[in-house]
């Protein structure tokens, strides 16, 4: 059924019937997609299970192009408006273009420079995107208003909080909620809300930003779809180059009116804690009702993003703050890091900077390779790295990196034994040499191999300047 109705559309539209159908991976919705080709034409099928969630998508779309804004076109609807068929963007979306940067908490100037584009024109997309609009054709609802506050705040509640076990007294945790609900909701705004602004939501076309699932938008306050953006659980921005984004933001919405900077740092904290809590809530339901490993794996971020944020306290909620303070406490919660270790292993170039310790504990060994006999200087060697058979057999011809990793190998073994024995979860080295692309990647690989076959734990594997990255399962 849903392949015949999205065949049909398609050819419709394009004169061309029997395309080629490739289902895609689902997102966190319930709606399903498919590339559907024949020859040199591609679109996306979309089938969706609500029909007013789709109008609302299709309407936006249509309204959104009209503004000029990066978003893709919808070419057919069906007449039950259960399908339709839109513009392809491609595959390439800003999370994987910014892997690199969330897997070591160093991130690239090209990373940063996409980073920076799109939050500046996620204040075009705020403004314009509302000027004109009808909010009525919004669903759930056309505004961010106090029933949709309560909504997400009792999401939490009872999708995630409650699963935890934890005694907890309703009515002063619904009292704090009422405050909390009061505070960011009194600023009035006529901009588009996002609601769900994050860098899966992010295509890349031509390195140009296109942004898609915008259909659970509304009216609403510029500040959360900032938080959503720059708070993303996986994120993993460093406090620098998010104050720098913030920086961005708000020079690109001063374009349409005057912000000030200490107000809106301000009220964009309460924004933060409200939409992680409203995260909490989503990885809840999806993780452990729905049972969508994914969500239950983004969990531990999410609640490093809530410490984070505890550590300076919200006064003005003194029963909700003590409460989450005690929640991510809890034992369930402190097991999932404590008693294994990891080790994380980089290799790196100098010349972009030591990768970053994100997990707060400063980093490890960093050593460096760049005393080793460089095959970067023969231009036969450009195409291939330290994991390529010619380079293997250029740096071990003289035994010199061969020694260089026998030496250290010792040592590193006496730190992951000290490491477990202490209960430590988590040891970085790092390996650099002038380009990242020989040396430092044979070294990372090989001391990679080596604490994995000996110690039996978790190595996780990262060559940052070839975005490539490996894992070795604990036995």
């Amino acid at each position: 059924m849903v392949m015949k109705e999205l065949a049909k559309l398609f050819g419709d539209h394009t004169g061309r019937y029997n395309p080629e159908i490739e289902p895609l991976p689902s997102s966190g919705s319930n709606r399903r997609y498919y590339r559907l080709k024949q020859g040199d034409v591609s679109l996306i099928g979309v089938a969706g299970q609500s029909k007013e969630e789709n109008r609302a998508f299709i309407e936006l779309s249509r309204h959104f192009r009209r503004q000029k804004l990066n978003t893709p076109e919808v070419h057919a609807v069906s007449n039950d408006e259960m399908f339709y068929i839109q513009q392809d963007l491609g595959d390439d979306i800003l999370f994987d273009a910014i892997k690199g940067g969330r897997l070591t908490g160093v991130f690239s100037h090209e990373e940063k420079e996409l980073l920076h584009k799109t939050i500046a024109m996620l204040a075009d997309f705020q403004v314009k995107g509302a000027q004109g609009l009808d909010f009525d054709i919004c669903y759930p609802l056309p505004e961010f208003n106090r029933r949709s506050v309560m909504w997400d705040l009792n999401y939490f509640k009872y999708n995630f909080l409650k699963t935890t076990g934890m005694d907890f007294l309703e009515d002063l945790l619904e009292n704090d909620f009422e405050k909390l609900a009061d505070t960011l909701l009194k600023n009035e705004t006529d901009t588009f809300m996002y609601r769900d602004f994050q860098s899966r939501n992010v295509m890349l076309v031509n390195v140009n930003p296109y942004f898609i699932d915008f259909q659970g938008g509304r009216k609403g306050p510029v500040y959360y779809d900032v938080a959503s953006f720059l708070w993303q659980a996986k994120a993993s921005f460093p406090d620098e180059l998010r104050d720098e984004l913030i920086q961005t933001y708000i020079k690109s919405l001063n374009k349409y009116f005057p912000v000030n900077e200490a107000d809106f740092t301000k009220q964009l904290r309460q924004f933060v804690l409200f939409r992680t809590l409203q995260v909490l809530g989503a990885y809840g339901f999806r993780g452990y009702f729905e049972k969508k490993p994914h969500f239950i794996q983004s969990v531990p971020f999410a609640l490093n993003n809530l410490r984070e944020l505890l550590k300076e306290g919200f006064d003005e909620y003194p029963y909700l703050c003590g409460m989450l303070n005690e929640m991510v406490d809890l034992k369930q919660f402190a097991d999932t890091q404590k008693h294994e270790l990891e080790v994380r292993i980089f290799s790196f170039a100098y010349k972009k900077g030591i990768p970053n310790d994100v997990s707060g504990n400063g980093g490890g060994y960093v050593f460096d390779c760049r005393a080793i006999n460089n095959p970067g200087k023969y231009e036969r060697y450009n195409n291939v790295t330290g994991l390529d058979e010619p380079v293997i057999k250029f740096l071990e011809e003289d035994g010199e990196i061969v020694d260089f990793l026998n030496n250290i190998y010792p040592i590193v073994d006496r730190h992951v034994k000290r490491y477990i024995e202490r209960s430590f979860t988590s040891l970085m080295i790092s390996f650099g040499c002038t380009g990242g692309q020989h040396r430092s990647v044979y070294a990372a690989q090989h001391m990679a191999e080596h604490i994995a076959k000996t110690w039996g734990i978790k190595v996780s594997l990262v060559h940052r300047e070839q975005n490539l990255e490996q894992e070795f399962r604990k036995r």
